[in-house]
């Protein structure tokens, strides 16, 4: 039988209990302080010397002279905890004894916060008056306000008791229904329209496609898509549920660190050199936790480790920072928010920082669901120099009760090592409701290769590397090509992260980007979204399509990657190339692997009357998946960016393919089969279908955008399987 959980202890705000608890509670309420003590010296003679008819003598207190006092003031502005070695220097220096040195900066250490805390308190005082003052203003003008509708004097009175909660109470009854009603036209199938209270909402999510309406998104995509968005309707953790959290996050760090450092039985070897953990001997070692499993979820569990060419500072910041996070892992964090800090941490760093988050990870691919999260990162440095940072779920505070994905301590140990490099182990641990995963992806959700420790670290090796890359300054001059400077360098690979960022978020199942689904119009295999663009430098003004499709491919993925990246297969299935020549005009490695590298493309027009055209490409690939990501540029534009202008103003429409394995390994045959060593490629377009943002969205567009993703996957799928053959 399960023991109790975290949230149902009834012991759980004694905090009491362990010191690292304790000191979590400390560093969010206060920072610790000195004890003031005296330096005092005692005359009185000892020993044989002493005259047992003689009275002792009083204390003789020590007055220090002006220099020795300047010299320790002056020492104290610098370093006001001066250590042993300091304090014996410092003594020699003046002719006093290392004691009374310690003693006097003891007392300076309490003087200074006297007076700190004085000045505080006389700064309390002056708000409290104004308080005070605007309060009776206020109180003032509620007794002289009048009725506006016969001039007369209001009557307020005061709210009773049984009111005021009443009135808490139906609100909180309507936020209820209001959630139970999205909830119920998921599940029930019954359209958003048919609940009064939801019209106005669905009425400014409609998109005017003149001759017809689409409704909401049907098909696969309808069995994803969140009617009530969790992420949305979580709010900040209340003081009651602080100490909890606390507590929480100081579990989650305990056990994260035995899960990263042990072995068999707990972590038991996979085929594809990842280990999972043992849940029945996980249970044994962690009685406890977060509670037990809820019905219809599975377990998910892995761990990696690798070196990394990062110092162990910066990767802190990164996985402390939401915005650096998501930034970083673009590929499987669709969106991040940190809704409350709990504790910055402590001497200017991250030790001891608490923060509450929402994340929202996917998979490159329509065809998968997100995995919502709302959860406490907590960071600590350890006694032995190493870092650690944890996650865990808080869904039991979470008002919505309906959780799909929940995070069991999850995170990552981080060691330094020499020349900036770092040691990494990465723990990823969840229980997950995947029943909507479409057929072709399971084996490879089910590997623990989409959202598992394995794909999050090969993730971070490759962006370390291509950080590393973007600050080299030691770079050929032969290698710039058109690029005519190193700050030229920089501004593409500045424009390319932002090409990259802005194509995932269009390629996955999130629907937080602004984007708006539409039917798929009879197709059941492309997933449709659009935007107006107005105000963003970074975005052509108008109408965007976004289309998005997923399939399988018997191709590995290596050869599928290779294929789409070169530039002399391009004509094979590019449509919007027109058979023009592509040459490479500029190239940037940025990783080991060749295939790793921004590149800037001319495609010669084969007809004359029409201009050429410049392609901006990154393609990046590791041992979990591929991208291959390109958008058209205006050759002005990329001029001020090839000398180093700033790239933040060149409209982008990225467009790509997103590659991953189809299953954990080759199974030593011929690729017959989904898991068999093939491929699932996922093909996005972003199109300006209008320039004109007001205008209205025809159906000849979608059906547009449909046609040309289905023209360019029947191209791809006959080029691969003509090369594979």
């Amino acid at each position: 039988m399960f023991s109790p959980n975290l949230f149902e202890s009834s012991h759980m705000f004694d905090m009491t209990r362990k010191n690292s608890e304790s000191e979590l509670m400390e560093i969010i309420r206060d920072d610790d302080y000195e004890i003031k003590s005296g330096a005092e010296t005692m005359d009185a003679p000892s020993g044989d010397d002493q005259d047992p008819n003689q009275r002792p003598k009083k204390k003789s207190y020590h007055r220090h002279t002006q220099r020795q006092i300047h010299e320790m003031e002056a020492f104290f502005k610098e370093c006001p905890h001066p250590d042993d070695k300091q304090r014996k220097e410092l003594s020699r220096e003046l002719g006093l004894e290392p004691l009374q040195v310690k003693f006097w900066f003891q007392n300076k250490r309490t003087q200074m916060k006297a007076q700190h805390e004085r000045h505080e308190n006389a700064i309390l005082k002056a708000e409290n008056e104004k308080l005070r003052a605007e309060n009776n203003r206020y109180k003032e003008a509620l007794s002289n306000a009048t009725c506006p509708s016969c001039g007369g004097p209001a009557a307020l009175g005061e709210m009773s008791f049984d009111e005021q909660h009443l009135r808490i109470e139906n609100a909180r009854l309507k936020e209820e229904i209001d959630r139970i009603s999205g909830i119920a036209a998921k599940y029930v199938g019954k359209p958003l329209s048919s609940f009064p209270h939801l019209s106005s909402h669905l009425h400014s999510r409609s998109v005017d496609l003149g001759a017809s309406n689409f409704g909401t998104q049907s098909g696969f995509v309808g069995e994803m898509d969140r009617s009530c968005d969790l992420l949305r309707s979580v709010s900040g953790p209340t003081e009651a549920d602080k100490p909890m959290i606390v507590e929480l996050a100081v579990a989650a760090m305990e056990e994260l660190i035995r899960l990263a450092q042990s072995g068999e039985p707990l972590w038991v070897p996979r085929n594809n050199s990842t280990d999972v953990l043992n849940e029945d001997e996980y249970l044994r070692t962690f009685p406890r936790g977060i509670g037990p499993k809820p019905l219809g979820l599975r377990s998910e569990s892995s761990r990696e480790s690798a070196v990394v060419i990062m110092n162990h500072v910066n990767l802190v910041e990164i996985l402390m920072d939401v915005t650096q996070w998501s930034s970083v892992f673009c590929g499987i964090v669709s969106r991040a928010m940190t809704l409350e800090v709990l504790s910055t941490g402590v001497a200017g760093n991250y030790n001891g920082a608490l923060q509450v988050m929402t994340a929202e990870f996917q998979v490159p691919s329509p065809l998968v669901p997100t995995r919502e999260n709302y959860f406490v990162r907590y960071c600590k440095q350890h006694i032995d120099g190493t870092w650690a940072v944890v996650d865990v779920s808080l869904d039991n505070l979470r008002p919505n009760p309906v959780s799909k994905c929940r995070r069991r301590p999850s995170g990552c140990l981080i060691q330094e090592l020499p020349n900036g490099y770092s040691k990494v182990i990465w723990v990823e641990h969840v229980e997950v409701d995947d029943r909507a995963v479409h057929n072709i992806y399971r084996p490879v959700v089910n590997s623990g290769l989409a959202f598992g420790a394995k794909r999050w670290l090969a993730t971070l090796d490759r962006q370390c590397e291509r950080l590393a890359s973007s600050m080299a300054s030691n770079i050929p001059a032969g290698d710039l090509c058109v690029i005519t400077s190193p700050e030229g360098r920089k501004s593409m690979l500045k424009l390319a992260e932002r090409m990259v960022t802005s194509f995932c978020t269009g390629v996955g199942a999130s629907t937080a980007h602004a984007w708006t689904t539409l039917s798929p119009t009879g197709s059941d295999d492309v997933r449709v979204m659009t935007r107006k663009s107005t105000d963003d430098p970074g975005r052509p003004p108008g109408i965007v399509l976004s289309a998005a499709t997923s399939f399988w491919i018997p191709v590995p993925p290596k050869r599928a990657f290779d294929f789409l990246r070169d530039e002399n297969s391009r004509s094979e299935w590019d449509i919007l190339s027109n058979g023009g020549l592509v040459q490479e005009m500029a190239h940037i490695a940025n990783g080991r692997d060749p295939g790793n590298c921004v590149s800037l493309l001319r495609v010669n027009s084969a007809n004359s009357s029409q201009s050429n055209m410049l392609i901006l490409q990154e393609s990046c690939t590791d041992a979990t998946g591929s991208y291959v990501i390109y958008a058209p540029v205006d050759i002005v534009a990329m001029n001020v960016v090839l000398s180093g202008g700033d790239p933040d103003y060149v409209a982008l429409l990225p467009s790509g393919f997103a590659i991953l394995p189809d299953g954990p390994a080759h199974n030593g045959g011929g690729i017959l089969e989904i898991g068999s060593g093939g491929s699932l490629l996922t093909v996005a377009f972003q199109i300006l279908v209008d320039s004109v943002p007001p205008a209205k969205l025809s159906l000849g567009s979608v059906a547009t955008v449909n046609s040309l993703i289905k023209c360019t996957v029947e191209r791809i799928k006959a080029a691969v399987m003509c090369n594979n053959a």
